[in-house]
């Protein structure tokens, strides 16, 4: 008979959704909650208060609670590492966590991802717990792209791609084939925000296309964790950076709540648009 899986629950939405799709399964994860993370969890699930520093102690508890499996999912941000706190386990991966933290995203949580399987633990992907949150090809909502737009989302994926093989972002923003901006360790929300500020005077033509979001996984990329992520804010960042709509790979990308997120943007005009 399986185990539990220990969710290492990071920021946004995804942790909860996760957490409330197992529980509705029968099977209540332990919620993993790193000393970094400032959100209270509010989800289902037994919550394991942890620290990067005593992976040895945070190993023994899981084996205790009988945790077989672990899924990662939400924002992980960087952690400021304490190595005179850290326990024996902790300096045994230390040389090796270093090195992984002054790389980029996906080098970071694999390493992360490889010292749990050392420990014996199944690394479990969102989307294999979830896999309605996965974004589908074709419209999401009721508004679609035009050719223009098609191309801009076209120009931003190869954008994004090229940046995304070293490991750097998912995410670009392109308006009448000018990239507008570039997802990097802060985020979409960030990205939005910076194109919502500058975009206007860099768009040729002000009655032309008004640009398309690109979200996807890297190249390469391990899709057991980390891949992107949509959801409402996205929707409303995108909104304000007067863009016509949001173009994500399908079967790449997670749509954090769904109905709210496709409410949002049918009434705002946007289209979500899954790219094969």
């Amino acid at each position: 008979m399986a185990g539990r899986i220990a969710l290492l629950a990071g920021s946004g939405a995804l942790p909860r959704a996760l957490a409330q799709t197992l529980t509705a399964q029968g099977q209540p994860p332990v919620v993993v909650r790193f000393n970094w993370t400032e959100e209270v969890w509010e989800g289902p699930g037994e919550v394991l208060p942890a620290r990067l520093e005593h992976l040895g102690a945070l190993f023994a508890s899981l084996a205790r609670l009988g945790c077989d499996r672990v899924a990662m999912a939400g924002g992980m941000r960087r952690p400021r590492l304490d190595p005179k706190a850290g326990d024996a386990t902790f300096r045994a991966a230390a040389p090796r966590l270093v090195r992984a933290l002054q790389a980029g995203d996906d080098a970071a949580l694999r390493l992360v991802a490889a010292l749990f399987e050392e420990e014996g633990l199944i690394l479990v992907a969102a989307q294999e717990i979830a896999p309605e949150l996965l974004a589908h090809a074709g419209a999401l909502g009721v508004h679609r792209p035009g050719p223009a737009d098609l191309a801009d989302a076209a120009r931003a994926r190869a954008v994004a791609e090229a940046l995304g093989a070293l490991d750097v972002g998912q995410g670009a923003v392109v308006a009448q084939g000018l990239c507008l901006g570039l997802e990097t360790v802060q985020g979409t929300d960030a990205l939005l925000d910076f194109v919502a500020g500058t975009a206007t005077p860099f768009r040729p033509d002000p009655d032309g296309a008004r640009g398309v979001l690109w979200k996807g996984p890297k190249p390469g990329q391990d899709r057991r964790f980390d891949l992107p992520a949509i959801g409402p804010d996205t929707v409303r960042g995108a909104a304000r950076a007067g863009l016509a709509g949001i173009a994500l790979a399908a079967g790449g990308v997670l749509v954090l709540n769904r109905a709210e997120t496709l409410r949002a943007a049918d009434a705002t005009g946007l289209f979500i648009w899954g790219v094969p």
